[in-house]
């Protein structure tokens, strides 16, 4: 497992199959947030690297969406370490297998049933910020997908709504998004939010995504358009 310090409070852990597949530590001053779990391999990197930054204790899992490649070592650091888990409240029955995901031919019961809560909502319908990270919505590749901001790193960790190649935005994988139109659209979160850095799951750091965000949408249309 190769580790990576991205930004003064977050690290990258990143581990490879076919493909690359990261996860994130975020530490702030009451310790630490892992972001996604990645596959069943890394599990013994991921908790050896938490003991690596003691005294700081785990103080939470979030999770961007429920695919296998991304909660697959959950079961395991659960045992060994007994924190919440989070996740959009719109992600939790497809994950816990009551509802097909997208495009998929089988129910998949990736996480055990109440296992995982719902990231809390304030009053104005918007998701509460988590030591430092907070949460958007940004449907498309699974029904529940989210981001999450990092506000002072201005670092934002975008899981599967895209990859990226020699630091360049590319498109989530087509074989696994539900919904890859409403997938670019959620794309927009880049305007919203404006970040220095990009990180996703499989690919590399992007530097000012949003300078990218127009090509990406025009080649994407561009592509539509010859599928016609």
């Amino acid at each position: 497992m190769k580790i990576k310090r991205v930004s003064e409070h977050i690290w990258s852990l990143k581990s490879w199959i076919y493909f690359p597949i990261h996860v994130w530590v975020v530490i702030d001053e009451d310790g630490l947030t892992l972001v996604d779990t990645g596959i069943p391999m890394m599990a013994r990197g991921i908790m050896k690297f938490l003991k690596q930054l003691a005294p700081l204790e785990l103080n939470r899992i979030l999770l961007t969406h429920g695919h296998s490649d991304h909660v697959g070592s959950l079961k395991t650091i659960l045992k060994n370490i007994s924190v919440p888990v989070c996740a959009h409240q719109i992600e939790i029955p497809y994950m816990e297998g009551d509802s097909l995901y997208p495009k998929r031919k089988k129910f998949e019961e990736n996480v055990e049933k109440d296992i995982v809560q719902a990231l809390q909502i304030n009053e104005q319908n918007e998701l509460v910020t988590i030591s430092g990270l907070t949460p958007y919505l940004t449907p498309g590749h699974s029904p529940g997908h989210v981001v999450y901001y990092h506000n002072e790193d201005q670092v934002l960790l975008a899981g599967d709504l895209f990859t990226s190649r020699k630091g360049k935005l590319k498109k989530p994988m087509s074989m696994f998004t539900g919904d890859m139109d409403e997938a670019v659209k959620s794309s927009v979160i880049l305007q919203l939010l404006n970040p220095k850095q990009l990180e996703v799951c499989h690919g590399n750091t992007i530097l000012d995504p949003v300078n990218q965000l127009e090509a990406y949408i025009q080649q994407y249309e561009k592509d539509v358009t010859n599928e016609v």
